[in-house]
């Protein structure tokens, strides 16, 4: 089996459903209200082990109630969290509105996160017997940029999310092989709103990229290649929450199993789709079974 480590956040994600998200100042009624467990890395984590993976939590939850919960999703789920710390404090929360159109608006408070600003022993060893490392941008830089390096000395493919969109420093990308913005976040990163024309902004700093574009599909770009276009399936959204994650866990494990990239990208698409027909972030994301069901080449 594919070993995947992640290092990144755990959230607890606190979820509105309402018929139409407010404008700023505007009181609206929601229909429902869920705590569900989340955050970037942890969403990675179960995608990727739902998907058939062995994978390790690299991060930090808080010692109160959600930091219980968030390891006992994480472990029910299959991701070991022997990496993951416990820390004086609370866990990181995650405030989502969710409208009827399946869109969402999202305000993250780091929590224990903003401590995971560094590799604790055993780190560095735990990413060294990995095939790939998933990062994002939930968590202090410092601990994004040492795990990169961390697996780029030790030959572990890296793959980073780089969400929330930022800046990202040329050491960072220097370490990365696989760079995984939605177009938002293409866009961010390089002024281009056309996805083909800031993936090959893109290859500037690194080797291969692939940016999702939600329902469009996604595009793969790298440097000795024609980009490569792949559609998503058609599918009625009801949430998208997590649905980015839930793609880029479900490539890393079909990138593991060596899959070509076109049936890589599609798979993960499977996957993503599939996540998007039920309401939450980890609790949306599909089983292993449940792709290779839907799964066409």
């Amino acid at each position: 089996m594919t070993h995947i480590a992640v290092l990144g956040s755990t959230n607890m994600d606190l979820v509105t459903y309402v018929e139409k998200a407010p404008h700023r100042g505007e009181t609206v009624t929601g229909r429902e209200f869920r705590t569900i467990p989340g955050g970037k890395g942890a969403n990675q984590a179960i995608a990727a082990a739902r998907a058939g993976a062995t994978v390790s939590m690299i991060g930090a939850v808080g010692n109160d109630g959600f930091g219980t919960r968030l390891r006992s999703t994480l472990e029910h789920s299959g991701v070991t969290t022997d990496h993951l710390r416990t820390i004086e404090g609370p866990s990181g929360t995650a405030h989502i509105v969710v409208d009827d159109a399946g869109g969402n608006a999202i305000v993250v408070i780091p929590g224990a996160n903003g401590t995971v600003d560094h590799l604790a022993p055993g780190d560095e060893g735990l990413i060294a017997s990995a095939d790939a490392l998933l990062l994002q941008l939930e968590i202090p830089p410092a601990a994004v940029l040492a795990g990169a390096r961390t697996a780029r000395a030790h030959g572990v493919r890296t793959i980073l999310t780089p969400a929330p969109a930022r800046p990202l420093p040329p050491e960072l990308l220097d370490a990365t092989d696989l760079l995984v913005p939605n177009e938002h976040e293409a866009a961010t990163l390089t002024g281009r709103s056309d996805p083909f024309a800031a993936g090959a902004a893109l290859l500037d700093r690194v080797p291969r990229v692939v940016i999702t574009l939600g329902a469009a599909g996604s595009v793969y770009l790298t440097r000795d290649a024609e980009p490569l276009a792949v559609p998503a399936p058609h599918v009625t959204a009801v949430d998208s929450t997590g649905a980015g994650d839930t793609y880029v866990g479900a490539l890393a494990v079909a990138l593991g199993e060596e899959r070509p990239i076109r049936e890589a990208m599609t798979w993960a698409a499977t996957a993503a789709a599939l996540s998007v027909q039920r309401e939450g972030a980890s609790a949306s994301m599909p089983y292993r079974s449940e792709i290779e069901a839907r799964y066409t080449s």
